[in-house]
């Protein structure tokens, strides 16, 4: 195979003289495609009329094809992939809060976080909260801590501070608790805990203990967005997706998103064509107690499948009751949910299978999938179950061997997420390394021919940086470089893309037309910064897109492509940390590389004073590591 061309990115061709209708609209030659369609694996050149992959090949084979109004995209010899389907993604209430958001994704030291989070309180009018919401965890640090609420006091003594780590706890400032309006006489609310003091007084920290609802809804106290901003932030939610070479998302919905007020953003972009991502949605209940009476309402409104090939409604699910639902936070034992729960349940899978509905569940223990399978082969014995109704289970970290036999008689899938990356050291720590080689058994499902996909569970948990769950798929380690799984639990590479594509548009029932390249399938993919399928391990969590297409539209473009993506309107409000900032912040390129760089050798020097002062007050034994090769002691 050639190597890659010098020629400008954007290349013209000589126009072939054809009928116009026949003339592709985009066409990616000079590159190094993988199509995941085992029939025709690999291409140089891909052509995309209508929306759709009109044909594969080698640049000459695809030059007739090219017209006066063709966009040619020369893509330099970079790796062509089709374009990444987030299973598991929190995508619309991601959109509506994103711009109100600072982001720790990828930062590397607490320094630098702390520093972003002080020249953002100079930035964030009175009345507003700066929120840091997920994607991040203190083991991402150079330094391996969190921050302490005396630090998010000193870097914003007056602008109430959210800081919410994964599912487990929040930090708050002494203005956020203020203004959260908690006091020595506010109750713990059910299944969580607001820390106090000596004094009584609440001291800044929420544990979630198990549920994360006390977190979720001291968030919901902060302000909101107007509906055009709203507007506004889902635009550049999804274009930060599509920086990612992210085409496609599955949304799980999830708390406070309530239905049809919540979804109403993203069906006007919809309606405008606006909408650079494909989204299958979910319903989510969000009431306890009235869980029946809203799935009721919705079966008789609305069905599985409304919509359009950008916009449409999957099912039911992540919840369906909410006594049925297990959280999973691993700093704290596995729940023990309610006696009993499985008779709303069942009258809740009941009704959508009566109706037609498929459902999505969130259960992360096998305590939890096993009470669920028992309804489940309850209602099958019936002949109801599943009924030509697709249904899965989400996350499914401790399912058991028993249990994935079970999910593949019944005909389930499995969408599995990493969230492991970010809280395997705190599962590795309470249940220890034999029970986390396993956690998920990802090579186990995929041995039972269970359908799998793969995702995130972004925004509030992981980051939504697909390739970040791709570098935990392969290599089996956390953010922080701990090894969790043993080779046996690893997939290879293509594998393991092959469940960020195909795996979600299964999920779906859109495997005819999403997930690869092949003449009739949306014409939906990614240029690589870097060629994953080659890249050494460590570079796979670094890796963007350069250019990203969804239905021939060029809806993300940088490095020599700058400018022939479509454009957005500028961030709004002005003080929006996704102003100033961005998103998930780089760290291999530019300055804010460099300067990260050596936020991180500081925040490593300052460690390793603090560790030997520690050690001369006896606090800690001296465990001093040595940087002497062994060999040469002798």
């Amino acid at each position: 195979m050639t190597g890659p061309s010098t020629s400008m990115p954007v290349a013209g061709l000589v126009p072939a003289p054809r009928r116009e209708h026949e003339h592709a609209d985009l066409l990616v030659r000079n590159a190094e495609v993988f199509t995941g369609d085992p029939d025709r694996p690999e291409a140089r050149a891909v052509a995309i009329r209508d929306g759709r992959v009109a044909a594969l090949g080698d640049d000459h084979d695809l030059a007739h094809l090219v017209g006066p109004g063709t966009k040619v995209v020369d893509a330099l010899g970079r790796r062509v992939i089709p374009g990444l389907n987030d299973s598991h993604l929190h995508v619309i209430r991601g959109g509506l809060n994103y711009v109100l958001e600072l982001r720790w994704d990828g930062v590397r030291s607490l320094r630098h976080a702390l520093d972003m989070l002080r020249e953002q309180a100079g930035r964030t009018p009175k009345g507003q909260w700066i929120r840091v919401v997920g994607g991040w965890t203190a083991e991402q640090f150079a330094e391996r801590r969190m921050p302490t609420v005396a630090e998010l006091n000193a870097a914003a003594p007056d602008t109430p501070v959210f800081v919410l780590h994964l599912y487990q706890s929040a930090l708050m400032n002494r203005a956020a608790v203020k203004a959260a309006g908690f006091t020595r006489e506010t109750p713990d609310p059910r299944g969580g805990q607001i820390v106090r003091g000596r004094d009584g007084e609440p001291n800044g920290v929420l544990l979630a203990a198990p549920s994360a609802l006390i977190l979720y809804s001291t968030l919901a106290k902060a302000p909101a967005l107007d509906e055009a901003d709203k507007r506004t932030s889902t635009r550049h939610f999804l274009r930060e997706l599509n920086r990612f070479g992210l085409t496609s998302a599955v949304d799980a919905a999830g708390g406070f998103q309530n239905f049809p007020d919540n979804y109403a953003t993203v069906v006007d972009l919809a309606r405008s064509g606006e909408l650079t991502l494909r989204i299958a949605y979910h319903l989510f209940p969000q009431t306890a107690g009235q869980e029946l009476a809203d799935l009721k309402r919705w079966t008789e409104t609305v069905k599985p499948g409304d919509g359009d090939e950008w916009l449409r409604l999957n099912g039911a699910g992540e919840n369906l009751t909410w006594a049925a639902a297990d959280f999973e936070n691993f700093s704290e034992p596995r729940p023990e949910l309610a006696a009993g729960y499985e008779a709303e349940f069942e009258k809740a899978v009941r009704l959508l299978l009566e109706n037609g509905w498929g459902f999505r569940l969130h259960a992360t223990y096998d305590e939890t999938i096993r009470r669920d399978l028992a309804v489940f082969e309850k209602l099958a014995a019936e002949g109801l179950f599943p009924g030509g109704n697709r249904w899965l289970f989400d996350h499914a970290e401790t399912v058991s061997a028993g249990s994935l036999d079970r999910i593949a008689a019944l005909g389930g899938a499995v969408s599995v997420q990493n969230r492991m990356s970010f809280q395997g050291s705190a599962f590795l720590g309470r249940y220890g390394a034999e029970a986390t080689a396993h956690t998920p058994p990802v090579r186990a499902m995929l041995d039972r021919g269970l359908t799998v996909a793969a995702g995130t569970d972004a925004t509030r948990v992981s980051s939504y940086n697909p390739w970040v769950a791709l570098h935990w798929l392969v290599t089996g380690r956390t953010v922080g470089g701990t090894t969790l799984y043993p080779a046996g639990n690893l997939i290879d590479r293509e594998t393991a893309l092959g469940l960020y594509t195909r795996g979600g548009a299964r999920l779906t029932g859109e495997q005819a037309v999403k997930g690869l390249l092949r003449e009739g399938c949306h014409g939906d993919l990614a240029i690589l910064s870097d060629d994953y399928l080659t890249v050494p391990e460590d570079v796979i969590p670094d890796i963007e897109s350069v250019l990203t297409v969804v239905g021939g539209r060029i809806v993300y473009a940088t490095a020599e492509y700058e400018g022939l993506d479509e454009a957005v309107p500028p961030v709004s409000p002005q003080w929006s940390p996704v102003a100033r900032f961005g998103g998930y912040q780089r760290s291999r390129e530019g300055q804010g590389g460099a300067r990260q760089a050596s936020l991180v050798a500081e925040a490593v020097a300052e460690s390793e004073q603090h560790r030997r002062w520690r050690v001369a007050r006896g606090s800690v034994p001296d465990t001093t590591p040595s940087f002497v090769d062994p060999c040469f002691e002798h």
